[in-house]
């Protein structure tokens, strides 16, 4: 957790702005108070996590950290649906792959690259996950291929059938990577990541804490999603803006951290696992949850924009490119973060 820790005093300021209501009244103010309480939630939770997996193994710990990796997206994302804001739910799945495979592998292999020459890891198991990557993206192409002479309005009502397909195919092959990964390919993925031989906490202080950052999670991002509207509308942002490249970053900063942490500490391969091994999961797993989740209220369609789209396959064909080699240096990193600024700075324009 380190300095994120003493954020944890945002968790009641934010409830106090809550009930001043200044979603409504000073959205800016509350949006950024909840965006804040957030940061070291998300860390109890990865910690949590990572705490509970030495008590249940290495194969429930992998499923676990796969569960729980992207939770703090899911709620954000969940709470975004009720209010029917779609356009920032998918702009935020598009921004956590984005994000995550040029961002943060960027700044892994930019910061590790400083202290070590050369830096390697495991190219076979990063090759299986970069391809399923692919496939995945494809799945997500594919759709809106057919779609783009559809008009817009009918997206989210009329063609909900063809996204439903397409997640359920999608969650199905999610299902068969972990049974891959855990069980008929578990060589592939047999380095030890562990840090340390002992857990630092019990496991129902682990358990505890992760039903209370969970919670407190949905409970700030009710606040946080309330707030976007308003916010956007008042500092001129658009909600895209908002949903590619702030709410990823907002909701998977602990992640971030302990990737580029574990390339200073010249363990490449948990880092590029990180990154690329969550952006799998966003597309594979958090995404046709979100399709099932949506037709609670109304449904929303799996089809992505034209820029989310070009943004996607060029940072998925970038992950490729780096897995063939298996290894890096500082260099990569710095093209990695230059083409993440780019298209940060064009969304913005957007």
């Amino acid at each position: 957790m380190g300095f994120l820790k003493y954020l944890l005093v945002f968790v009641p300021i934010s409830v106090v702005g809550e009930l001043m209501h200044l979603a409504t009244t000073q959205p800016t103010v509350m949006f950024f108070l909840s965006a804040l309480a957030i940061l070291p939630l998300a860390g109890l939770l990865g910690e949590a996590t990572e705490e509970i997996s030495f008590y249940s193994g290495p194969r429930a710990g992998g499923f676990l950290n796969a569960t729980f990796g992207n939770a703090t997206e899911l709620i954000i994302s969940f709470f975004a649906l009720k209010a029917g804001l779609f356009e920032v739910v998918k702009a935020s799945i598009a921004g956590s792959v984005i994000g995550n495979i040029l961002l943060v592998l960027g700044a892994s292999m930019l910061f590790g690259g400083l202290r070590y020459k050369t830096q390697q890891f495991c190219k076979q198991a990063v090759e299986v996950t970069s391809s399923m990557l692919l496939f995945a993206v494809i799945g997500l192409t594919i759709p809106a291929l057919f779609m783009h002479t559809v008009s817009p309005e009918l997206l989210n009502t009329k063609y909900e059938g063809l996204s439903i397909i397409t997640a359920g195919i999608m969650l199905f092959i999610y299902i068969l990577s972990l049974f891959f990964s855990f069980y008929t390919h578990r060589d592939i993925y047999s380095v030890d990541h562990s840090e340390e031989s002992a857990p630092k906490w019990s496991l129902k202080k682990a358990a505890g804490v992760l039903v209370a950052a969970t919670a407190l999670i949905a409970m700030e991002s009710e606040f946080l999603v309330s707030a976007v509207e308003p916010m956007t509308k008042a500092v001129g942002l658009s909600q895209f803006f908002v949903g590619i490249i702030l709410i990823p970053i907002i909701g998977n900063a602990a992640e971030h951290s302990t990737a580029v942490l574990m390339a200073i500490k010249n363990k490449m391969d948990v880092a590029v696992e990180i990154a690329i091994g969550s952006s799998l999961q966003i597309i594979l797993f958090v995404t046709p949850v979100l399709v099932f989740l949506s037709l609670l209220f109304t449904p929303m369609s799996i089809i992505f924009n034209e820029f989310e789209l070009i943004s996607l396959v060029v940072a998925v064909l970038i992950a490729n490119r780096v897995a063939n080699d298996g290894e890096s240096n500082w260099l990569e990193g710095v093209q990695l973060l230059a083409v993440y600024l780019i298209i940060a700075v064009a969304f913005f324009v957007i």
